[in-house]
């Protein structure tokens, strides 16, 4: 795919009001049903727990959106919320002024913002300290937040770090295994999820979900893992990619025939071959002609003549079974039906000559022809029916093709048996059943794979594990070979696995 901006044409196309797969659109909000535990989860935390709480996941899983949410859920006069965003590097210095500045303090030193939280807190407030991308704090300001979120026996401040997932690492150096923090992880959204976030996009855009086919947003949810800033991403490109598929139609609107080029091309090949066979063949009947006449002349009393006509034909029509062979779909009944074909027409052009010889009265001397006609031993004229022995060999093509069905089946059913809330990891998806097979076979019991139909064609797609929930799977997913991880593997549900195996 290519990228491309939201210029007036993309918009035109599809009529939207803006891009709605923009990085930040104005008054957009989606929260999926899996965040709302996690925001419960942080507003309990914040009211019961004393630990600085943290927030992980990789860029584009909504880290932001849920401290949006967090904010907008607090009960605005009991709770002033504090949003640091740093710009590149924080050190302690700049996320103390950022605090000073939110709560008015003129000395905005580590003393001076307790002192202040201290004053709100005797009024019957509160206050949020919430750090957006906080893997860009450096260790000074992540151990000068620490110190804030332990707070003083008279009050104290609640610290939300959002961030990605190395964040945890430099908390844990910091706290040499005192228990000072607590991490919540976001999870990817579910394939339902996926939909709904995607319409909500296009809806604000002044479009629906229908603009994607299932097989775009299938494509889509694949691709991107359910995270939704790569949703955002991936969603975009199909868009901009089905705009230059739509410029090519109509370029090729006016071809005759429905079928792609490189099929039209392989079917003119193959007329052009018929072709010129036919034109040989016809080119080839009247020297037939002027052949045999002679022969007849000499041999009109007997049957000779006729035994000896026949193989001067037959050498070429071998020749012409062979060539058209490879474009019929059936060789050995082509063969067969083509050599009794050219036999009868040999006979007429024989008839004819003996029957202008005699008519011409003309006698010449056939006692040297005679001794020739027998001589060029062309009485292989059985041997184009040879082809017909690759016959017993069609068999043994389709035979190892349908090997694997067994091992596919018993998988399924495997997968149909399971639990539909458990979790397993999905490896990857081939063309070919035998790489699944392969890899299977090397991996070992755990591995396995099911067969779905993905834009027309089999997709084998090749699973690890049986787990009891998605924690457990994403577990897994870090104990896997580097080359099966270098494949981003994600978790799914059983229940996804088997919805798509029944359609």
């Amino acid at each position: 795919m290519t990228s491309l901006s939201a210029d007036d044409s993309y918009l035109d196309h599809y009529g939207f009001s803006h891009d709605p797969f923009a990085a930040r659109v104005p008054g957009f909000k989606f929260f999926p049903a899996q965040r709302k535990p996690v925001l419960g989860q942080l507003h309990h935390l914040a009211r019961y727990s004393q630990l600085l709480l943290v927030v992980t996941g990789p860029e584009g899983s909504g880290k932001t959106l849920v401290r949006q949410a967090l904010v907008a859920s607090s009960n605005k006069q009991a709770v002033m919320s504090v949003v640091i965003t740093p710009q590149g590097t924080a050190d302690s210095s700049a996320v103390l002024q950022q605090i000073g500045q939110a709560l008015n303090i003129q000395h905005a030193d580590f003393d001076g913002v307790m002192a202040q939280i201290v004053q709100l807190a005797l009024t019957g407030q509160e206050v949020y300290l919430l750090v957006d991308d906080a893997e860009q704090l450096t260790g000074a300001a992540v151990e000068t937040l620490l110190r804030l979120a332990a707070g003083s026996p008279e009050a104290r401040p609640h610290v939300f770090l959002f961030g990605e997932d190395s964040l945890v690492s430099r908390l844990e150096a910091l706290v040499e295994g005192e228990e000072r923090f607590h991490v919540i992880a976001l999870q990817p959204y579910e394939e339902d999820e996926t939909r709904e976030y995607l319409a909500q996009r296009l809806e604000g855009a002044g479009a629906g979900l229908e603009t994607l086919s299932e097989e775009q947003i299938a494509r889509i949810h694949e691709q991107s893992g359910g995270w939704p800033g790569a949703i955002n991403l991936v969603a975009r490109e199909e868009l901009i990619e089905a705009i230059k598929h739509s410029k090519t139609r109509k370029a090729t609107k006016g071809w005759p025939f429905p079928l792609p080029m490189r099929h039209l091309l392989a079917v003119l090949a193959v007329l052009c071959i018929i072709a010129v066979a036919f034109l040989l063949r016809g080119g080839e009947d009247e020297p037939e002609v002027q052949t045999n006449t002679p022969l007849a002349l000499g041999n009109a009393p007997g049957s000779a003549p006729e035994s000896a006509a026949g193989p001067v034909t037959l050498p070429e029509s071998p020749s012409k079974i062979e060539f058209e062979t490879p474009a019929a779909a059936e060789p050995a009944n082509t063969d067969s039906a083509l050599t009794t074909a050219v036999e009868p027409a040999n006979d007429v052009s024989k008839e004819n000559s003996a029957t202008t010889a005699h008519q011409d009265g003309a006698a010449p001397s056939p006692a040297v022809t005679q001794k020739e006609a027998p001589a060029p031993v062309v009485q292989p004229a059985p041997e184009p029916v040879v082809p017909k022995t690759p016959a017993p060999k069609t068999p043994e093509v389709v035979r190892p093709a349908a090997q694997p069905a067994p091992a596919a089946s018993a998988h399924s059913a495997w997968y149909a048996e399971q639990g539909g809330n458990r979790y397993l990891v999905q490896i990857l998806g081939t063309r070919t059943e035998k790489n699944a097979q392969t890899l299977v076979a090397q991996r070992g019991s755990d591995y396995r794979y099911f067969v779905k139909e993905h834009e027309g064609k089999p997709l084998y797609v090749v699973t690890f594990g049986n787990f009891a929930n998605r924690a457990a799977a994403l577990a897994a997913i870090k104990t896997l070979p580097a080359a099966l991880q270098s494949g981003k593997p994600w978790a799914r549900s059983f229940a996804s696995v088997q919805k798509e195996m029944r359609k």
